[in-house]
């Protein structure tokens, strides 16, 4: 009888490990790229976690409160960024990358090559400077950016020395793909460097999403750029009731012209966005 029932545990212990590894294989993560676009006031900061893990941020906002958002997305515990891009070296743009120095380990820092001598770059310059075995590279059109799992970042803009230029107009413009989905990023880029590329790239600038140039200004995100791009979804980084009047109304009625659903950071805090390579939907 004892024999028996020992028999007859074991038979369920091996039954219900069978179910569970059913489970589990029939309900394992779907590999799946992120893109949160960090609430951080006026300013930009973008997380990109590939597929496969690995993180890219993209700007890092005005101050440390960056560092309160990145936590909620990687993990308390997370202390390793594995690509830090400036995409120019304004303010809002950088003024919180120091603290992400200090606070995470960093292996590699894009920037475009634009010379600034603000409080904020030199900051920025001496951060990296003390990054321990940190690869730096100027960003320049033709890079691509691997971020595992067949997701990637191409670098569209610059595609010359922009040493000379004014901030904005020197912006890193990058696509992120992830099979048939993708992300346009803009930094604080203008209409004039967005003609550019349509007249460049064309129909190859198709995205899924984009992130309106420069917090919403009149001077990006034209209706040319927004025709080529044909994004479902626009964002907006910007802090809610800013001094700058960001987004300007005229580049809110483009992008509801262009049939665009518009997200923004300044109404909705942290945005978060995931693709599984056929859809992007908003978490």
């Amino acid at each position: 009888m004892r024999k028996r029932l020992v028999l007859l545990f074991v038979t369920a212990c091996l039954v219900g490990l069978n179910v569970f590894v059913w489970v589990a294989f029939f309900h394992r993560p779907v590999p799946a790229l992120t893109v949160s676009f960090l609430d951080v006031g006026q300013g930009d900061a973008i997380l990109i976690q590939g597929p496969t893990g690995i993180q890219m941020l993209v700007d890092g906002g005005r101050d440390r409160a960056v560092l309160r958002e990145l936590p909620k997305q990687m993990g308390v515990f997370d202390r390793t960024i594995d690509v830090v891009v400036e995409t120019h070296p304004d303010a809002d743009h950088i003024g919180g990358l120091p603290a992400v120095f200090e606070r995470y380990a960093v292996a590699m820092f894009l920037e475009p090559g634009i010379p600034n001598d603000t409080n904020a770059t030199l900051a920025l310059t001496d951060a990296v400077q003390n990054e321990p075995g940190i690869e730096t590279a100027l960003a320049r059109s033709g890079q691509r950016i691997v971020l595992g799992g067949g997701a990637y970042a191409d670098i569209l803009f610059p595609d010359r020395d922009v040493s000379t230029y004014e901030t904005n107009t020197g912006s890193i413009v990058m696509r992120v793909v992830y099979g048939d989905t993708s992300f346009m990023l803009t930094g604080d880029a203008p209409s004039e460097i967005e003609d550019y590329l349509v007249g460049r790239d064309g129909a190859k600038l198709k995205a899924n999403v984009l992130k309106a140039g420069h917090h919403g200004s009149r001077n990006s995100t034209d209706a040319r750029w927004l025709a080529t791009v044909a994004p479902d979804i626009v964002v907006i980084s910007a802090g809610k009731d800013n001094a700058y009047g960001h987004p300007h109304v005229e580049t809110m009625e483009r992008m509801r012209a262009q049939g665009a659903e518009v997200f923004s950071t300044a109404e909705q805090g942290t945005i978060v966005f995931k693709s599984d390579g056929t859809n992007v939907t908003a978490k």
